[in-house]
């Protein structure tokens, strides 16, 4: 297996954290429809968790890092967008769209989400905030809803019509089976999906204070300012869970370590806690453990 992994210290540690995002995903789903509460909430835990690594694998994936060759990473990342509902767009959108967020360091961005609720009527958009206020991610379900509406409203678009529909015919299918084998079961998945949301908003509204800018197309971002590798570290954040927390951090697969991420991208998972240390001091101003965002995300969850 070593021939396949890009890096030889990365093979076990990928084989049990791929084997446990596939296996515990599927053994979580199985629980879900248990006559038991207390496996109920194994399964809704099993779930919750492995669609967070499967979202964090798509962006190892999106980098190269896990295995040598891009059709590989390809491959797996295609896998992982199907477990966790992201496979609407293709591996390589989302792999383009990301490395703009390294190269041009801004967030590139599809859906001008404020301005859309900023023009919208009074009573949608105090709706989407009452939803926000008690934390349904009703922003990120939006974004969504925009993102698979845009090829048939954007000619430039079109070509991407036909998956979205064989897709959704896809996953459409599966949720009735689901909820035709324990109507619990789909219940309880779509609340275990309500959790990865938001672990996947709060690790990602923490992590920068970029520029965000609303492009469709390739165009490029205004050259409005130096956005060098200075600027890159200044406005990057490290939201681990502690410093001396490996296991807690596995929660998003170390992705709590992102300046050392942005220092070196193709760096696995599972070394940037060491790289972290080699590069960074204890008392690095860029870090910010979750304990002290956990208030400010609770009491901005409309503001923002």
């Amino acid at each position: 297996m070593a021939q396949i992994f890009r890096y030889p210290d990365g093979v076990w540690p990928n084989v049990a954290a791929l084997a446990f995002t596939l296996v515990g995903y599927g053994a979580g789903v199985a629980l879900l429809g248990s006559a038991s509460w207390t496996l109920n909430a194994l399964g809704l835990a099993l779930v919750a968790q492995t669609l967070v690594w499967s979202a964090y694998f798509i962006h190892e994936f999106a980098h190269n890092a896990i295995f040598k060759t891009a059709a590989a990473n390809e491959r797996w990342g295609t896998l992982m967008s199907w477990v966790n509902g992201s496979c609407y767009a293709s591996f390589a959108d989302m792999r383009r769209k990301h490395m703009r967020h390294h190269v041009e360091r801004a967030d590139v961005i599809t859906f001008d989400v404020r301005g859309f609720l900023l023009g919208s009527p009074a009573w949608f958009r105090n709706t989407v905030l009452a939803l926000e206020w008690a934390y349904f991610p009703a922003v990120e379900f939006l974004m969504r809803a925009f993102v698979l509406a845009l090829p048939f409203q954007d000619e430039r678009k079109r070509a991407a019509r036909g998956r979205i529909l064989g897709v959704a015919a896809v996953r459409l299918s599966a949720f009735a089976l689901l909820g035709w084998w324990s109507p619990k079961a789909l219940l309880l998945y779509f609340l275990a999906y309500l959790v990865f949301v938001t672990v996947l908003r709060f690790a990602d509204c923490f992590q920068h204070t970029y520029d965000a800018y609303p492009i469709l197309d390739d165009k490029p971002i205004p050259a409005d300012k130096l956005r060098d590798r200075a600027y890159e570290q200044v406005n990057t954040f490290s939201n681990v869970v502690g410093l001396n927390s490996p296991w807690l951090n596995l929660l998003w697969l170390n992705f709590g370590y992102h300046n050392a991420h942005h220092e070196r991208p193709t760096a696995p998972w599972h070394r940037l806690p060491a790289f972290h240390r080699e590069m960074y001091a204890d008392d690095y101003a860029q870090v910010t453990p979750v304990r002290e965002l956990l208030r400010s995300f609770h009491i901005n969850r409309v503001k923002r």
